[in-house]
């Protein structure tokens, strides 16, 4: 029967010995991955919170109803503006004085209207009328003409503060529509302002919050780089043994030897006993 052999030509030991060491590091950097805190790699502290701009802009956000108090101001002014239209409306803008002023030139008319009837009483007295009906009529006549001038004046003198009373009245009207579009003015202007201002610090905030989350990343890569290259060295060192061991690879030979037969086992054995046989024998020589 054939006899089968098999021999193993393993591969240098400088790299076994490379083989074992990159098993041992392999399994260490494993083994320290198991222990790690993943919340030191990742989590809420790599994002980027609002900054100092932001934090403004949201502030100020709450001042767009800042309007309000314009809107009030305008709409009293116009409140205002509407008692100074009307039938009635001149009677807070009369003088005080005015009576004043047309009891004393009622009073100096009389006081000049007086002076005539003596001139009366001498034409009468020249005519031969004096104390008769001509005389009379004349002082009549006389004395309806100066109630009429008198009562024409009278009329002036109210006319004419009724009509400075209604400028007076038309001028503050108009004062009040000024001040109420002023206060319009205003009001659409707080919110506009404001409304820039906040997207000018929004602009800004976005800035800054795109910085600091750049900086996060970049902190959150160190982290992840330092936890994982234990396992990145261990790889890159098990790259070069694998292509050490590729390079000069174990090789398994087996070697298969035919069984003797019959007659060379005879024979062999024969040939060994005689020279034992030989052997045991002394020389004749």
């Amino acid at each position: 029967m054939a006899e089968v052999s098999t021999v193993r030509q393993a591969p240098a030991e400088f790299i076994e010995a490379a083989g074992k060491t990159y098993l041992e590091d392999l399994q260490k950097a494993i083994g320290g991955l198991k222990g790690i805190d993943v919340s030191k790699l990742y989590g809420p502290q790599f994002v980027a919170g609002p900054g100092a701009f932001t934090t403004a802009a949201e502030s100020l956000a709450g001042g767009l109803g800042g309007y309000q108090p314009y809107l009030q101001g305008a709409a009293q002014a116009q409140q205002a503006a509407a008692g100074m239209v009307g039938p009635q409306a001149y009677k807070a803008y009369m003088s005080p004085y005015q009576q004043d002023v047309i009891n004393t030139t009622l009073q100096e008319y009389d006081v000049q209207a007086q002076k005539g009837l003596p001139g009366l009483a001498a034409q009468a007295i020249s005519a031969g009328a004096f104390g008769g009906g001509r005389e009379g009529v004349q002082r009549a006549e006389y004395q309806s003409a100066s109630d009429r001038n008198r009562a024409a004046l009278q009329a002036q003198l109210l006319q004419q503060g009724f009509g400075q009373a209604q400028g007076l009245a038309a001028q503050a009207f108009g004062q009040q529509q000024q001040l109420a579009a002023g206060q319009m003015g205003l009001a659409a202007a707080v919110p506009q302002l404001l409304g820039q201002q906040i997207a000018s610090y929004t602009t800004l905030g976005a800035q800054q919050q795109a910085q600091e989350q750049a900086r996060l990343q970049a902190q959150q890569q160190l982290a992840y780089q330092q936890a994982y290259q234990p396992l990145q060295t261990a790889q890159q060192y098990g790259q070069g043994v694998m292509g050490l061991i590729s390079g000069y690879p174990a090789q398994t030979q087996t070697q298969i030897t035919p069984s003797p037969s019959g007659m060379q086992t005879a024979l062999t054995a024969g040939a060994t006993l005689a020279g034992i046989y030989k052997l045991l024998q002394p020389s004749t020589s």
